[in-house]
């Protein structure tokens, strides 16, 4: 409502809410019908507890319209996403940078993320991704070199997984339906950074696929009880096994 010049008209079930006065500190709004509208403010004599028959006036506090920091990763340029690609937000442009200079290397990958709120137990969609040949090539490098590859995410995992051909990396695009369980293994991703997920997202069988039972056990406990924090905006973690 950010936008809302009076007169808009908002209809919530039976409550029907009209914006009565211009956008100010706060949005003031007359609202006619029988619901309630919780933390609307103060009732007005003869209202019922949480109900009114006739126009009731509200004054609802205007949203901060303080800056907020961006929700785009600096890793990943291109739009396309249902959902930021959370694990790799901790990774400032400072970061990168100082793991590049000790020697890590970062191959870029496309994984367009679908909605992941979906039913307890209900698989990923398919998805869009994309591994560049450059990417491809940098990856089975260090496979040849004994290093490890370490997917940031599970969309990344879930990209790179995408474009194994006899156990080898290669340029590939489009969409993907591979879905990462321990029942079927990643062939390539042998560490991870994910964010902490829902004990019954789709996400959390593809942790324990690349990290085990008892690595992902482990950090999860350790998580409950230090007080991580989840979902998109929450902490990531480093898993090695």
């Amino acid at each position: 409502m950010l936008d809302a010049v009076p007169g808009d008209v908002v209809q919530v079930g039976d409550v029907r809410v009209t914006l009565a006065e211009p956008p100010a500190d706060d949005l003031v709004a007359d609202r006619e019908g029988e619901q309630a509208l919780a933390g609307a403010g103060p009732r007005r004599p003869g209202c019922g507890a949480g109900t009114c028959g006739e126009t009731d006036r509200l004054r609802l506090p205007r949203p901060s319209l303080s800056p907020r920091p961006p929700t785009r990763r600096s890793s990943g340029p291109e739009p396309g996403s249902a959902e930021m690609a959370s694990a790799g937000r901790p990774f400032t442009e400072a970061l990168v940078t100082t793991l590049v200079a000790s020697g890590i290397a970062f191959a870029p990958v496309t994984l367009h993320t679908g909605v992941s709120s979906r039913e307890a137990g209900e698989a990923p969609g398919p998805e869009w991704f994309e591994v560049p040949e450059s990417s491809a090539r940098l990856i089975n490098a260090a496979r040849a070199g004994g290093g490890r590859v370490v997917a940031v995410g599970t969309t990344a995992t879930r990209a790179i997984e995408s474009a194994v051909r006899d156990g080898a990396v290669v340029k590939a695009g489009g969409w993907t339906d591979r879905i990462i369980t321990p029942a079927a293994r990643p062939q390539v991703v042998d560490g991870l950074i994910t964010g902490w997920h829902d004990p019954h997202a789709s996400h959390l069988l593809l942790v324990e696929a690349v990290a085990g039972r008892a690595l992902t056990q482990a950090a999860y406990d350790a998580a409950v009880e230090n007080g991580y924090l989840w979902h998109e905006f929450g902490d990531s973690a480093l898993l090695l096994p």
